[in-house]
């Protein structure tokens, strides 16, 4: 069975260390991806450390992939050898419920394959993109545009659309004021794709350190949370809460306009309440969402190559396994400016 070179926690909170793992048979829809670049996600995180539910070990995370085509399987139409390609948050899904039939696969019923941490239906385990090869079901490979750094276009692969999903669903664009809450790995490219989309955009944070980067970015301005339930009451159409901060809802609501939304992208490991009487008043609402769909994905990324979006990375050298680890302390310091991506070739 073919291996691929991989970065591996063998248990729930414990140390990386290199070894290999089996890479999936190159049936005839499979597509095989030597890979290049893997983001590291706050998610990953959270799964390594069996934070969110009981992870299956070893465990290779890394569910933002970019790579290059090294083989095809006889019925893959859509790709080729040396393509530039991309591999998201999951592999596969039932193709048959009524999201994945609306092509909603990120909604599957029966339970997508996850890029890792995940089982695919034959009950074999799947391993993600801190490795050096993957094979992927054809269905689920995106193409990455040439033009974009490759390194810098991992994080695309699931914190772009992730944000990009919310946007197009409530329709940013021209004359819609929308709020990025948190500026970080989700909050950055909330920004760049809003902007883009000709939203006309702001940035909440609760200190003054990101102003000057929001600004270059594309923001209108940077405004302290704890100072615009005041001044900014019935101002925005949509809020984008990429964080996993506590919020104090009640004022936060005030600040939409009549038919507003906030809509949460990050997750706070604390319930959250609010008054009622805030949403009926005014037609607001309160949503989520998690990642988005391979189509919503693909125009993503067609988006992202056309204004040259990327996120703004820090390129990590793996050669040791514990660099790993390090980048995940910082991860959760909020010590990165926004992205860590892992340099594959120094696995």
């Amino acid at each position: 069975m073919p291996t691929a070179r991989a970065i591996i926690t063998p248990g729930p909170g414990e140390k990386f260390q290199k070894g290999e793992v089996p890479t999936r048979p190159l049936g005839p829809e499979m597509v095989a991806i030597d890979i290049k670049y893997s983001g590291i996600c706050h998610s990953d995180i959270h799964q390594a450390r069996d934070e969110w539910f009981p992870g299956t070990y070893p465990m290779v995370p890394g569910h933002e992939i970019v790579g290059v085509v090294t083989a095809v399987g006889e019925n893959v139409a859509g790709f080729a050898v040396g393509d530039r390609v991309g591999v998201g948050t999951f592999v596969d899904s039932c193709r048959k419920c009524e999201p994945c039939l609306a092509g909603n696969e990120n909604f599957c019923r029966t339970g997508n394959v996850q890029t890792y941490n995940g089982h695919h239906y034959d009950g074999e385990p799947s391993y993600g993109g801190y490795a050096s090869a993957i094979v992927v079901d054809q269905n689920y490979v995106l193409r990455v545009p040439e033009n974009l750094d490759f390194a810098a276009s991992a994080p695309l692969l699931c914190a772009g659309v992730t944000v990009y999903t919310p946007l197009k669903h409530w329709k940013a664009g021209p004359g819609m004021k929308v709020a990025v809450m948190g500026l970080g790995g989700l909050g950055h490219l909330a920004l760049k794709l809003a902007v883009a989309m000709g939203a006309e955009v702001y940035v909440l944070g609760r200190s003054t350190s990101k102003a000057e980067d929001a600004r270059r970015m594309g923001a209108i301005d940077y405004l302290m949370t704890s100072d615009i339930y005041d001044s900014h009451r019935n101002f925005f159409d949509l809020i984008l809460n990429t964080t996993s901060a506590d919020l104090d809802l009640d004022p936060l609501l005030g600040t939409l306009k009549v038919g507003g939304t906030l809509v949460y992208l990050g997750l706070s490991g604390n319930p959250q309440s609010f008054n009622a009487g805030g949403l009926v008043t005014s037609l607001r609402s309160i949503a989520g969402i998690n990642t988005g769909n391979i189509a919503d994905t693909q125009e993503m990324l067609d988006l992202c190559g056309e204004k040259n979006i990327v996120s703004d990375i820090e390129l990590l050298d793996a050669s040791e396994a514990s660099a790993i680890d390090s980048a995940y302390e910082r991860v959760v310091a909020a010590d990165v400016r926004y992205r860590f991506v892992i340099d594959v070739a120094t696995i």
